[in-house]
């Protein structure tokens, strides 16, 4: 199998996996449990690594809190901002493309009486940054927009987004999730109020994710999602993920822009490769900013579904979520103007460092074969070469 779905989730680093046994076998003690001495050596292994997160995002560690992951994290924010700001406002801004996770949440606060405001994208999914400008209102609470579309890698102007907000004093909230482990954010230059990330997009665990909140004169103010003990400073209950906040930070300590630029080189040339060997096929999203490992293909008149069965050796993405077993067309990709059918003609490709040029020269070699196959016995590709159709 080759893997080619890195913006679902990546393969855990092995240096990773060695920092995390310890925490699993012998240092396993409850870090809560500070009267005791696992406890505190349990306690002491967070803490350096809320330290080492911190570092990275050029923060301070006490700005740092711990989630399951960018869900949680997101749920928390959009749901905790909503119950304690209602007094100032009820209206939320997010970005027509956001993930499914804050389109959903933003779904069920919205039957309590929240004001949801979408930001379109042009062709290319790029923000309009215009548009943002003229929705933001005294009843603003929240903007809500990510770093970068897990779907199309498009990157979003997050300098220009943060300023915007810090002039209209409306928090910022960004789902870096797809951004942290490919580029660099660094919070000390970026005035964004709050963004999360997910340890297992860049190598680390699945099942712990950091979400950080900037120390402000006037605190921001959050509703917790997770009741129960004192941890997280109030802000999430519930026994520390010992091994997994070990081998987040690790996985994070890793993090080489070197790496990045050498995953990018190899998703430009499968790029130039697909387009010298597959025709009638369109790179979306070619000519915006994109982050350095994505890559979403329009094959005309191939259905993606189709296509990764017969693809049966290689991990990619449809450009199509299923939920509760029925196929429905992308939401990123409609925001971009495509339509239904042709939404479910594209594929998403994501890179890692453990992808090679040699799996990269099989993937195009089975990608063109199958495509080929497909369009052989497909009337409406007969149809489009004789002219009928467009």
């Amino acid at each position: 199998m080759i893997y080619i779905d890195n913006n679902a989730t990546t393969r855990i680093d092995s240096n990773v996996l060695e920092a995390m046994l310890p925490y699993l076998k012998e240092d396993y003690g409850n870090a809560s449990s500070t009267q005791h001495k696992m406890g505190r050596l349990t306690h002491h292994a967070i803490e350096e690594s809320r330290i080492s997160i911190a570092k990275k995002l050029k923060v301070d560690p006490k700005e740092i809190y711990f989630t399951s992951g960018s869900t949680e994290s997101i749920t928390t924010v959009i749901k905790g901002v909503f119950e304690r700001y209602q007094s100032i406002g009820k209206n939320i801004i997010i970005g027509a493309t956001e993930h499914k996770a804050v389109i959903t949440t933003c779904e069920a606060i919205e039957k309590k009486g929240a004001e949801i405001t979408y930001i379109p994208v042009n062709e290319n999914g790029e923000l309009n940054i215009n548009y943002l400008k003229s929705a933001i209102k005294k009843e603003t609470i929240l903007v809500c927009l990510m770093s970068a579309n897990n779907e199309t890698g498009v990157k979003y102007p997050i300098e220009e987004i943060a300023e915007i907000c810090k002039e209209r004093n409306v928090l910022y909230f960004c789902d870096a999730t797809q951004s942290i482990g490919k580029e660099e954010i660094d919070l000390s230059q970026i005035p964004i109020d709050i963004l999360c990330i997910s340890a297992h997009k860049f190598h680390g665990p699945k099942g712990i994710g950091a979400l950080f909140i900037r120390r402000k004169s006037k605190p921001i103010q959050i509703e917790p999602l997770i009741l129960g003990g004192k941890q997280e400073n109030g802000l999430r209950g519930g026994t520390y993920n010992t091994a997994n906040i070990i081998g987040m930070a690790k996985a994070i300590e890793n993090v080489s822009q070197k790496v990045n630029n050498e995953v990018e080189e190899l998703r430009n040339y499968f790029e130039r490769n697909v387009n010298n060997h597959i025709e009638d096929c369109k790179i979306l999203s070619l000519h915006a900013k994109r982050i350095v490992n994505t890559s979403n293909i329009f094959f005309k008149y191939v259905n993606s579904s189709e296509l990764m069965i017969k693809l049966s050796n290689i991990a990619v993405s449809s450009g199509s979520a299923c939920m509760t077993g029925v196929s429905e067309p992308s939401h990123v990709l409609k925001a971009m103007n495509l339509n239904n059918e042709e939404s479910r003609c594209c594929i998403r490709f994501s890179f890692s460092k453990y992808n090679t040029k040699e799996q990269i020269d099989i993937v195009i070699q089975d990608l063109k074969n199958a495509i080929e196959q497909i369009r052989a016995s497909s009337p409406i590709w007969k149809m489009y070469k004789e002219g009928i159709l467009d």
